[in-house]
Parts: C-alpha cells; sequence; structure tokens
C-alpha cells in the first residue's frame, strides 16, 4: 500500500473529496484505485475562519510499483510502512521464575499484557485497589475529604491515567509502531474505534475504568496474576542482582526479572531504593497551578465561527513563553471542557491535576500552566525534588484552610498582586472545594514572576487568556517525576542487573501513550534477558 500524507481538505468537505484527492494527487484513474483507508485525520486553525483538515491515507492501486518510483523523491507519499506488532520472543516451555511487575498504571499495564502475551505468565503488583474500589475511594476524598493513602488518583489499578483527559497521542519517536500497538489493545478492550485515527485520542475516565478491567481479565486469561493491596516494602539485591522482593504483608517473591512501573508519586518506594544504593540522580520537572476558563471562550478564540463543530469537538491549546527571567513557562495536559481535580496522595497536602471525560461537555477548560525548575533550584541529592514538592503541597494544604481545600486566585488580581476576595464569572470545578487567596505565596519568588509575565503573552495567542475573572487554583506539582532511575542499553538499572525502571516514576515517559510504549519496550527487553539466562 501507498501512504499519502498532507491530504488538507476543507472543514465541510464532501463524502467523494477524499477520493477525488487521492486520483488528483496520484493523477491515477479511478479504476486503478482499489482501496482507500484512514489512517490519521488531522486539522490545521491557524486561520479560525478557514479551518482544513488534514489527513494521512493508506491507499491501495493496482499501479503501486510504478507510482513509488514516479514519486520516489516526495516526502508525502511513501510505502506504508508495517504496522503488525512484532513479538521479540516466546517463553520457554520449561520457565521456572515468572518475571514479576511493580505498578498497573499504563506502563505496568502494557509491560504484564505484553508478557502474558508472549507467555511468560507475569505477577503484577499493584499497592492499590483494582478501579472501581479505587474510584469509589477517589470520588469519595473528593466529595468527603476522607484521604485513603493507598487508593487515590496516584495509586490503584490504571495509574494516575484514570483519573485525566485520557489523552492518547505523544512526541515520542515510534518507529517500530509501538503506539499502533496500545491502540489496538485499546480498541480490542472497548475504546472508541475513532481514537486509531484522529490525531489527538482521548478516552475519558468512566471509558478508561472498563477498559482496564478488561484488559486485566486478558492477562490473567494468559496465565498473568495480578494482586492488588500489594505494596512492594522491600527488594533483595544479591552481587547487584535482583534476587526477589518483599511486600508489605512480609510475604516473599523471587525473581531475578523485576519491572518497577510505580509512577511518578511512589515517594516511600524511591526512598527504598536508594537506601538499597539502586543508582538514581534527581531531574528537571516543572512547578505551577491550574487555570480555568469557559470552555465557550476557548473554542471561540481558537475555531471562530467553527466553534461547535463536530469534528473540532472541545478546543484545546498548547502554549509556551520564554521568560526574561530565563524560566520557560508552559501549558501542561490540557484538559478541555473538563475538571480541576484533587490529586494529593500524602495527608495534609494539597496537588491538582485536570480531567476530562469522553465527551468533554463540562462547562469549563483547565490546563496547568507550569514553570519548568531543575535540581539546581532544589540541591540537596537525587530526592531533593520530591522534597521540594511536598514543602509546596503542605503550604497550599495551609493556605487553603487545612481542610484539603485548594488555594485559588482570580488572575487578574493575580497578575496586580492582590488577594481575591469573591469569584467572578468562572466557577471553580475543584473538588472539594477552594478558597479565595493570594497565590503569590504558594510558589517560589521567580515561578510567580514567570507566571505574571506569561500569562499576558499567552492572552496575545488566546484572546481572553488573561481575563480577570479566569481562575488560578493550586497547587500543580506533579507534571512529572523529580528522579531518574538510570537505565542501560537492556533497559536495566546501570548498577542492580534483573531491575527494568520503566515509564514515568523512572523518568522515561510523560502521559499515558509514552507510559504504555516504554511498557511494552521493558516487556521485550525482560524477555530477551530472560531467554538469554536460561540459554548460558
Amino acid at each position: 500500500m501507498i501512504r499519502l500524507s498532507n491530504i488538507k481538505l476543507p472543514l465541510d468537505h464532501d463524502e467523494h473529496a477524499l477520493t477525488n484527492a487521492v486520483l488528483k494527487t496520484l493523477a491515477i484513474q479511478p479504476e486503478q484505485l482499489v482501496s482507500v483507508n484512514l489512517f490519521r485525520r488531522g486539522y490545521d486553525a491557524r486561520k479560525k475562519n478557514a479551518i482544513f483538515l488534514i489527513y494521512t491515507l493508506d491507499v491501495e492501486t493496482t499501479h503501486e510499483t510504478g507510482l513509488l518510483e514516479q514519486f520516489s523523491d516526495s516526502q508525502l507519499i511513501k510505502k506504508t510502512p508495517d504496522l503488525d506488532y512484532h513479538y521479540v520472543a516466546q517463553a520457554p516451555a520449561d520457565l521456572k521464575e515468572r518475571p514479576v511487575v511493580i505498578g498497573f498504571g499504563p506502563c505496568g499495564l502494557l509491560t504484564g499484557l505484553i508478557l502474558a502475551q508472549m507467555g511468560y505468565k507475569p505477577i503484577i503488583l499493584e499497592r492499590g485497589k483494582e478501579v472501581r474500589e479505587r474510584t469509589k475511594d477517589t470520588f469519595g476524598f473528593w466529595r468527603k475529604k476522607e484521604l485513603n493513602t493507598e487508593s487515590n488518583v496516584q495509586f490503584g489499578e490504571g495509574g494516575a491515567g484514570t483519573f485525566s483527559d485520557g489523552k492518547l497521542y505523544s512526541q515520542v519517536k515510534d518507529p517500530k509502531q509501538y503506539g499502533r500497538k496500545v491502540l489496538t489493545e485499546f480498541v480490542g478492550a472497548g475504546a472508541p474505534e475513532e481514537i486509531m485515527y484522529v490525531s489527538k485520542p482521548h478516552i475519558g475516565t468512566f471509558k478508561l475504568v472498563a477498559m482496564v478491567e478488561r484488559m486485566r481479565a486478558e492477562i490473567i486469561k494468559l496465565g498473568g496474576e495480578i494482586r492488588f493491596n500489594s505494596r512492594v516494602d522491600d527488594i533483595d539485591i544479591e552481587n547487584e542482582q535482583i534476587t526477589g522482593l518483599t511486600l508489605s504483608s512480609g510475604e516473599k517473591i523471587k525473581t531475578r526479572h523485576l519491572a518497577l512501573a510505580i509512577g511518578h508519586s511512589a515517594r516511600d518506594t524511591f526512598q527504598m531504593l536508594l537506601d538499597k544504593n539502586v543508582y538514581i540522580e534527581a531531574k528537571p520537572f516543572s512547578v505551577g497551578f491550574r487555570i480555568e476558563h469557559e470552555q465557550s471562550m476557548i473554542d471561540q478564540a481558537r475555531f471562530g465561527r467553527n466553534a461547535g463543530n463536530e469534528i473540532l469537538g472541545a478546543a484545546d491549546y498548547k502554549l509556551v513563553h520564554h521568560c526574561k527571567n530565563g524560566r520557560s513557562v508552559y501549558s501542561f495536559c490540557m484538559c478541555p471542557g473538563g475538571t480541576v481535580v484533587a490529586a494529593t496522595s500524602e495527608e495534609n497536602q494539597v496537588v491538582t491535576n485536570g480531567m476530562s471525560q469522553y465527551s468533554r461537555n463540562e462547562r469549563n477548560a483547565n490546563s496547568a500552566v507550569v514553570v519548568g525548575i531543575d535540581p539546581s533550584d532544589y540541591p540537596g541529592g537525587p530526592l531533593a525534588g520530591i522534597e521540594l514538592q511536598r514543602q509546596l503541597e503542605k503550604k497550599a494544604y495551609l493556605m487553603g484552610g487545612e481542610n484539603y481545600d485548594a488555594p485559588a486566585q482570580k488572575v487578574g488580581d493575580f497578575l496586580r498582586g492582590v488577594p481575591s476576595g469573591q469569584l467572578g464569572t468562572v466557577s471553580p470545578s475543584f473538588k472539594p472545594g477552594i478558597k479565595l487567596t493570594d497565590l503569590s505565596d504558594a510558589l517560589p519568588d521567580f515561578c510567580v514572576e514567570a507566571l505574571r509575565e506569561a500569562i499576558p503573552a499567552f492572552n496575545r495567542k488566546i484572546k481572553g487568556f488573561a481575563l480577570d475573572d479566569a481562575l488560578l487554583t493550586g497547587v500543580e506539582t506533579r507534571t512529572s517525576s523529580p528522579i531518574s532511575i538510570k537505565r542501560d542499553a537492556t533497559f536495566q538499572s546501570i548498577n542492580t542487573k534483573g531491575l527494568f525502571p520503566a515509564g514515568e516514576g523512572a523518568g522515561y515517559a510523560g502521559g499515558i501513550m509514552s507510559a504504555a510504549i516504554d511498557g511494552i519496550k521493558i516487556a521485550e527487553a525482560m524477555a530477551v534477558s530472560i531467554n538469554e539466562q536460561i540459554n548460558e
């Protein structure tokens, strides 16, 4: 098949336009065209009143060889790559020691699934609860302020991505089409078919819950084992080789192949690993606030007269500003038609995040606006970034009234440097609730300075972004892991053989899709390592 890229058509094109565009681009006759398959659909909204849809198509024609020769110099017409996933190994029949996966978020889920599909019957350990019980605990915290430190937005089946916008796109390079494998598994578990072709696919929390359950059932069907409420409190290392682990219950499990897919908030596990001399180093991350506007305003600013178009859906945005003080401020985890949610996993702390359902039909849009920081801002060792996170989250708890309400401020007041006394036209979506205050005390001075410069700059790109009545809620501290657990070319820890640091918590992913892709890579690396050891 031939892949055609960058086919641009008007937003309101008719049903024959795609076929006609293919015939015109390839200069072939209708009888030479066998089929046209949609691979990707995006849009170009740079001119909001003249929006174009952009297609990537896989085309079957009777003249494939000649056309590929004719267009050999074109970057827009290529042979369609192999989209099928190919397993790198199969488990030996005499496999005596099963691989273990710690964590059952997107990374651990795909690690476990691929291992199971290759016949390795993994044991998956998750410190939190199964997804429906976890959902009850999480919504209970939002409604009643009753925090379960082992079952919340961060911990439990599905990982932190379960309570998010469910974005399924990433900027990671993916020459082996791992992302396609992830999407295929998600559709097989009940995700909408459209995630296979829209340029910015998403799912939303309620759909993710059912999908995760089906994927769990598939792992079990293939011989895998999943244990909930199973926190790993210790690992055994002999001669720089993993030999086993100990659960909080005291149970010991022997293994020489351990995937570490624990997410960015397993702070106690990070400390345990450091105490065991696993090599860890601090890495950059970002801190800031959540900003809320009415979604209708964002739609109008981005799409103009096309606001409300069914194909376009709720508008999103991606913004970056480089400040005079050398800091970069950017939007992160933008949630169209969503809500700001409480995402703490430790007592007496306040953390914000964003979440959308599949429909994206809530009144407000929200995103994080965050400032990049690096280890020079928090010297003190590999876990110094975690200590800074805790300090900021504790301060937000105090500023919010010491009851898990979040401190908040209208954007206009924040820019003027005066406390907010009453809300304006934008109603807060944060649960449990908010307390209006002065957020200039919630972050380091250089962050506040950078945000006060960046928000008006963003307003020049999206009219209304700096609206006086838009709302800031604090604090956003868990944009990514503040540590990196270094690994070598075999995906194992650089000083602990058999330990496979994976996903966002280890510093190798930043969202559902990149974490899931990393999970596939880890499963493959574990399978290769297991087979090599058996054959030695």
